[in-house]
Parts: structure tokens; sequence; C-alpha cells
């Protein structure tokens, strides 16, 4: 085959009192990378705690200038059909047919005006691809990050439906990093909320802090969230091929 693919598995444990490095959940992942440099990333994401559970598919292509070009979710909360949606990323719209027992069957186009980073898709993997857009030749600083994405909820947990999203993306420095899956050198980034562009009834999103392979890769090696949320995450298999 002409194309490469990366897999991996991440864990999901929390660092809530009383829960310390329990296991909460777990994401499988697979790049597959064409010989034009388009990609596409198939997960798979299991959140047991808290209730109610999540069960996320995605799968979630990007050209060969990492700019999304589409992306499928599938949807089980409490093991039961949320919904599911297929967007189309063009060049100046994101459409959206999406369907679920509490929205019924939407269709969304929404007009993109300006500059936009990628599209948000939730999975761990996909935080730490969506990285590549930091200039890191400048050093340690912090930009605006505009993404689109299926659900502005924290967890992804809503029916899939366009809406748009700003952050806070910081590029921290270069690190070696060992995980359960080996020894890498590293990026390290911050996500954060700073004016509320990802505001729920919980409140802003907490400091996300991820490292990622220094590569052009991305891969997701080790990260975590602090605030109410208090999780972490680890690469703890990857195979290249």
């Amino acid at each position: 085959m002409k194309h490469s693919t990366i897999s991996g598995k991440i864990l999901y444990t929390s660092r809530k009192p009383g829960r310390e490095g329990q296991e909460r959940g777990r994401e499988y992942f697979t790049f597959t990378k064409h010989s034009n440099g388009s990609r596409t990333l198939r997960a798979l994401c299991e959140i047991e705690e808290p209730d109610p559970t999540v069960l996320r598919d995605i799968t979630y292509s990007l050209d060969a200038n990492d700019m999304p070009t589409d992306c499928f979710v599938r949807l089980m909360i409490g093991d039961e059909f949320m919904g599911a949606g297929l967007f189309r990323i063009l060049e100046n719209e994101i459409e959206c047919e999406s369907f679920g027992p509490s929205i019924g069957r939407i269709s969304q186009r929404l007009p993109i005006v300006g500059k936009y980073d990628g599209f948000g898709t939730h999975p761990i993997s996909g935080d730490a691809y969506i990285t590549k857009k930091m200039d890191r030749s400048k050093g340690p600083h912090q930009r605006a990050l505009r993404t689109f994405l299926p659900s502005p909820d924290h967890r992804g947990a809503t029916p899939p439906l366009l809406d748009e999203v700003n952050m806070e993306l910081a590029y921290v420095g270069e690190e070696t990093v060992t995980v359960a899956a080996g020894t890498f050198d590293a990026y390290h980034y911050r996500f954060s909320d700073e004016h509320g562009g990802m505001a729920t009834t919980s409140g802003a999103h907490p400091d996300y802090d991820v490292w990622v392979t220094a590569d052009d890769d991305a891969i997701f090696l080790k990260g975590g969230v602090g605030g109410y949320m208090q999780t972490w995450y680890e690469l703890t298999e990857l195979t290249r091929r």
C-alpha cells in the first residue's frame, strides 16, 4: 500500500480526590497518511466516568495542508444513541447533516468568514494534532485558536451540530517525555479558555496541558486537564507502519 499508518491507545485516568490513578476510559486511534499528504484520523473514545458514559466514533480527514475536509461523528451516551452527523468543510462554508432522537433530522450551512485553524473533534489524538498550527519559530508564546466543532460540551456529549469555539493555545517549549509507550522528544502546549469561548454550565474549560511528539505526526504522548475535570491521559501503545 502507498499509505502509512500510525495507531495507538491512550489511557484516560482520574486525578479526583479518592480516585487518583483509576482508569476512567480509553481511546484507540489510527492515522492514515496518504502519498499526497492528506490524512484521516479514526478514533474510538470510551469515557466511563463521570456518568453518563460516552462512546464516540470519529472519522476525520484533512488535506495536505492540514485543513479539514470532512468528519463523521457518532455518539452513544449512557449506552443510548445520541446522534450521528456528517460534516463537509468547503472553502467558504461548512455543511452538516445530522440526526438523533432529541433533534430529529437537521441540515445546517455555516458560512466561514476569515481565517480559522481547524475542526475540533474531541478525541485526545485530534487535540494533539491541531497543535501543529502553532509557529514554534517564535519561541514560547500564546495566540488565539479558532475552530469549528460538532459539540461545545467539554466531553462532546451533545448531538452533533455545528458550533464555533475560540480558545487560546500556548507553546511552552521542548522536553523529553517518558510514557508507557516509550521515551520521546516532545513539544509541550497548553490550551486555555481565558475568555470563556468554550464555557458551559460547568464554567470555562479548565487549562489543558498536552505533550506531543516533536515531529510532523504530532502524536499525543501525555496531558491533563485541571479544574473541575481533574483528568489525565497517557499514550500506552504506539505502532507505526
